[in-house]
């Protein structure tokens, strides 16, 4: 096993710039890193998936950790997700290969796969804004660190989740995420991202092992893909205070729609018909350009709809830190 090669170092450094960002944002890493490493070229689409979501068991592990220690997850609600997920997180991979065992078709349907996860994640990411704006609005939701569990719509919101990251390796956050806010809006930010790390951690783990069970695990992509993300994740952590992770939310954002396309076009849909790359690449570019000038403007017209002034307070800064003003107040 060669370590010290090129693909390995740029590996390790895409590796090291994700983890910086999940770090610095929170924003989960397999929605930035499965593409990332898909675009260098450096494997097969399910040896990518495997070696991300292996890597992911390694630093949501210390995330949870820290989150037990400190306290803040909600471990019932927590329960009831992994109940649904890890099943189905383990599951997930076998269904593929019931579908397909072509290796060619194999990439287009994982990539297929991949590059709706990646659209949907950054859907999710605007509905939780919206959300978050609408209960700014109302004067925000009661706060309740310990509501009443929903047992069936939690469980299938795991299943959901799992399915997803056990085929694509994304969603584990952005999903899950989103689904927790809209269930239980009493529940505060830091209750909410630790609920969140400790199911991740079987969940992750479940999809890892259904996928090196499949897949086989290829150590030239995982060593140098832990050596880069554990140090950039707590280097982001560390920065995180320092930064304005607003503008880099919306940027991920605009990363995510622009390769969940790109990918479509890799998995076989090309609107322009086969041969036509450059006119898909120039596609990819005009959405990215096309979300950076309107998305701001419709995030306007959004604000007017709820009686507030296109632009201005409250920004998409304190909108995104709303649940701990939340929890801060209650602590008062």
């Amino acid at each position: 096993m060669d370590v010290l090669t090129l693909t390995a170092l740029s590996i390790a450094t895409a590796g090291f710039l994700v983890g910086v960002v999940v770090g610095l944002t929170g924003m989960g890493g397999g929605a930035l890193m499965t593409p990332a490493l898909i675009f260098l070229g450096v494997g097969h689409t399910a040896s990518i998936v495997t070696a991300d979501l292996t890597a992911a068991a390694v630093y949501k592990t210390g995330g949870a950790i820290t989150h037990a220690r400190e306290g803040s997850p909600n471990l019932r609600l927590a329960g009831w997700l992994i109940l649904g997920s890890v099943p189905m997180a383990f599951a997930g991979p076998y269904l593929v290969k019931a579908l397909t065992d072509d290796p060619a078709q194999l990439e287009d349907t994982l990539k297929l796969c991949i590059g709706i996860a990646l659209l949907f994640a950054a859907s999710t990411y605007a509905l939780r804004l919206y959300i978050n704006l609408k209960r700014v609005r109302r004067g925000g939701a009661l706060p309740d660190d310990n509501p009443r569990i929903r047992p069936v719509p939690t469980l299938l919101v795991g299943m959901l989740g799992g399915l997803l990251v056990g085929v694509t390796s994304v969603g584990s956050g952005s999903v899950i995420m989103i689904a927790l806010l809209m269930l239980y809006p009493g529940l505060s930010a830091v209750r909410l991202v630790g609920t969140d790390l400790v199911q991740a951690v079987p969940l992750v783990l479940s999809a890892a092992l259904a996928n090196i069970a499949i897949h086989g695990l290829e150590w030239d992509l995982v060593i140098p893909l832990v050596v880069g993300s554990v140090p950039g994740t707590l280097l982001g952590s560390r920065l995180a205070p320092r930064v304005p992770q607003s503008f880099i939310r919306r940027g991920i954002v605009i990363v995510l729609t622009m390769s969940g396309v790109a990918l479509l076009f890799k998995a076989g849909l090309h609107p322009f018909g086969e041969g036509h790359e450059t006119l898909e690449a120039v596609l990819v570019a005009a959405i990215g350009v096309a979300m950076l000038v309107l998305v701001p403007f419709v995030w306007g017209l959004l604000r007017k709809r709820l009686g507030l002034p296109m632009f201005g307070a409250p920004t998409v800064a304190e909108i995104e830190s709303f649940g701990s003003r939340e929890r801060r107040r209650a602590r008062t």
